[in-house]
């Protein structure tokens, strides 16, 4: 028989060992499923994401970075009826438990075993919170223990009013809106304060389920939940049963669609470029920052609706020309032409081919900024953001053809040339152009010219060598012969701009442009003259855009002021200028680029009826087509042509696709600038001038101009009497 004691001591050890098996398997449990529990010492300050608007010049909100939109409002800001709703669908006892309910635990497993499916929930507020802010969307044991343990942690921490406000600005309630001031705005266009009872009833019956309740989506479903939650308020004592019947019969007024924000994606996109190296993307998407931009939405809105609707025209045009094009290229076969062309004829009637290739949208850019500060207004860098990131109006280093021509003639002004001063629009003919360029020919036909340089074909060269000649031509092949520096840049001579850069010299072109805003490189050539260096649709715009500012030169932003969630201004920008060209100079030009408005190649923009100025521009082979043109108080550059750079088509012209295009941007856009003429700076003078010979008016001359000049180079010597009048060339041979 076994000693008493010693079965004592027996028992007592088996005891001992099962005890310390049980602690170390209850620390293998916590460690395992409670070791990565977050704390809940620091929720007092806890921040959640917020997100970071985008504002216009004007104040009014552009878009919205985010991860989970959301805005912070404090418990006293938020209406007593939305505290009241959330609690009476979500948790009519928050007030009573310590963050875990067994009695809605016992109501909610009754409810579903009657139901024999789960048809009610018994997280508390507190819970949800938890599992929000800290937790993932797993469902697992360990996850339920934690969010247990978590409830607990944050009843202790934070009082009843913390809880319940961390929830109501915490939770999703659809369509991108987190927290209720979020919500507010997304589907009723308002801020929460000013929700009525009907709207915080149907706000707070969405974070159930925010898709199958969504008033977008599900009108009928929001209104059934939004009765319910105006029922459960009812029985909770928090509304009279006349009160739930009145919120009940009224009217919905909630949006019918998410509200649209003007499309400004590119223009967006260059803001985050810019602001992330210096912030972070953290900062950008979760840090509630306010970012103030140099954007007028009215006309942002204007240039993508007016931009994409002339890209599309054109598309349309042209189509035929492009599918040429592209069998040209062996892209496509002759048979799919044919057949694309019975399409066409009737696309009703006949079945589009299947073999068709995916076509390549023709592409453009519109910039639009103040020239006083530099501030772009509108930008569109493309037909589709989703489909292509690259903004060409500040990437894309295109040729800019007879658009650079004004600096050739700001260059010929400032060398003591007048808008009065005679250049023979004929032809002429150099050689080695890329090292010394000699004008070896002129003459006043091809023909001729053509007989003057012959013998320079004579000479033995390489197969490779490059063409011993250069001829420029005209765009029109035509000739005007002896014109003023007014008419030719009018009507955009070719020959006239080579002539004038001769005279002058590359490098003053170039140094002339850089001081204007140009940045790229520009090849000192006098080629130079006809835009044959690259550069971006922003900076001609620029540029040109000293003309409006009496020759200084404001630098391109877009970003006023960036402010943190807590009102601090981290960062605040103006206009940077810089001394360009003389403000007589810039004066001088401008008026010679409203010539090319009121007679010239840009005529259409007259349709404007305002004082206006700018220049048309074609490339070689028809691959760029541009426009860039300017009020006192605006200034606007249109760009069209292919990524790949293929020809756009035969026979287009500026004056048919960009010229009308920025004419019907401008004329919505200017309704937001003063309507005044261009500030004339001192030292100017005026004079009538005859139109044609460039000399003094007689009263008998029959095409009179009033000219400006520098003070002091007005010409002296009046016209013959008996001069020739040479006819303009009909207005639709002066479409560029």
């Amino acid at each position: 028989m076994i000693n008493p004691f010693v079965r004592f001591r027996r028992t007592l050890a088996t005891l001992l060992v099962l005890f310390t098996i049980g602690v170390l398997g209850l620390g293998l449990f916590l460690k395992r499923f409670l070791g990565d529990l977050p704390t809940v010492q620091n929720l007092d300050h806890y921040t959640p994401s917020l997100v970071t608007k985008i504002y216009d010049v004007r104040g009014e909100l552009v878009t919205e970075l985010f991860v989970e939109k959301r805005s912070i409002l404090p418990l006293p800001l938020i209406p007593m009826d939305m505290q009241r709703a959330v609690l009476a669908i979500e948790d009519n006892d928050f007030y009573k438990h310590m963050g875990i309910d067994p009695r809605g635990i016992a109501r909610a497993m009754w409810a579903n075993f009657r139901a024999r499916r789960m048809v009610q929930g018994a997280s508390t507020v507190t819970q949800q919170l938890a599992k929000n802010i800290f937790l993932t969307r797993e469902r697992t044991l360990s996850r339920k223990v934690k969010e247990m343990l978590l409830t607990l942690q944050i009843e202790r921490s934070l009082s009843k009013d913390e809880i319940l406000q961390l929830y109501i600005n915490q939770i999703y309630f659809g369509h991108g809106a987190y927290g209720i001031e979020s919500a507010a705005r997304t589907f009723f266009g308002k801020s929460a304060q000013e929700l009525t009872l009907p709207e915080c009833a149907l706000l707070a019956g969405l974070p159930k389920g925010p898709e199958r309740f969504s008033p977008f989506r599900r009108p009928d479903r929001a209104i059934r939940r939004r009765n319910l939650v105006l029922r459960r308020m009812r029985e909770e004592g928090y509304i009279t049963e006349q009160e739930q019947l009145h919120a009940m019969a009224m009217a919905h007024n909630f949006r019918k669609k998410p509200p649209e924000k003007v499309n400004a994606s590119y223009f967006v996109e260059s803001v985050r470029i810019q602001l992330e190296p210096t912030y972070g993307a953290e900062a950008l998407y979760k840090g509630g920052l306010s970012i103030y931009t140099t954007m007028d939405v009215r006309m942002q809105r204007a240039a993508e609706e007016t931009a994409q609707k002339h890209w599309a025209a054109f598309d349309d045009r042209y189509a035929e020309q492009r599918l040429i094009a592209l069998l040209k290229n062996k892209k496509i076969s002759e048979d799919f032409v044919a057949r694309w062309k019975k399409w066409k004829a009737d696309p009703l009637k006949n079945e589009e081919p299947e073999d068709v290739p995916e076509p390549i949208p023709v592409q453009g850019a519109l910039v639009s900024l103040d020239p006083h500060t530099g501030g772009i207004r509108a930008l569109v860098g493309g037909r589709d953001f989703q489909e292509s990131q690259f903004n060409r109006a500040l990437q894309a280093k295109r040729q800019p053809g007879s658009t650079f021509k004004p600096f050739v003639w700001l260059a010929a002004l400032d060398a003591g040339m007048t808008a009065a001063t005679i250049v023979d629009d004929l032809p002429i003919a150099y050689t080695d152009v890329e090292h010394r360029p000699r004008l070896v020919a002129e003459a006043t036909d091809y023909a001729t010219l053509r007989e003057m340089v012959t013998g320079y074909y004579t000479v033995p060269r390489e197969p490779d060598a490059p063409d011993p000649i250069w001829s420029p031509q005209n765009w029109d092949n035509k000739f005007l012969g002896p014109v003023t520096l007014r008419r030719g840049l009018a009507f955009s001579r070719n020959l006239v701009s080579v002539r004038l850069i001769d005279r002058v010299g590359p490098k003053a072109v170039v140094n002339v442009a850089h001081s204007a805003g140009i940045t790229s490189n520009l090849d000192p050539v006098l080629a130079l003259g006809l835009g044959s260096s690259v550069v971006t649709p922003l900076e001609m715009v620029s540029a040109i855009g000293s003309f409006a500012n009496a020759g200084v030169h404001m630098k391109p932003y877009t970003v006023v002021r960036v402010i943190d969630r807590n009102g601090k201004v981290l960062e605040e920008n103006v206009g940077q200028g810089s001394p360009g060209v003389s403000p007589q100079s810039a004066y001088l030009i401008t008026r010679l680029m409203q010539a090319v408005v009121q007679e010239g190649t840009g005529s259409y923009a007259r349709t404007l009826g305002r004082p206006a100025a700018g220049k048309t521009g074609t490339t070689q082979d028809m691959r760029d087509l541009w426009f860039i043109g300017f009020v006192p108080d605006l200034v606007t550059g249109v760009w069209i042509g292919y990524d790949d750079f293929t020809s756009l088509g035969k026979n287009l012209t500026s004056a048919g696709t960009t010229v009308p295009l920025w004419t019907e941007y401008m004329a919505q856009a200017v309704k937001y600038v003063p309507n005044r003429d261009f500030a004339m700076p001192t030292g100017i003078a005026f004079a009538k001038i005859d139109r044609d010979t460039g000399f003094l008016a007689l009263p008998t001359c029959p095409n009179v101009v009033l000219e400006s000049f520098r003070e002091g180079a007005v010409p002296t010597e009046f016209c013959p009497v008996d001069h020739e009048t040479e006819e303009a060339p009909p207005e639709e041979e002066i479409t560029e």
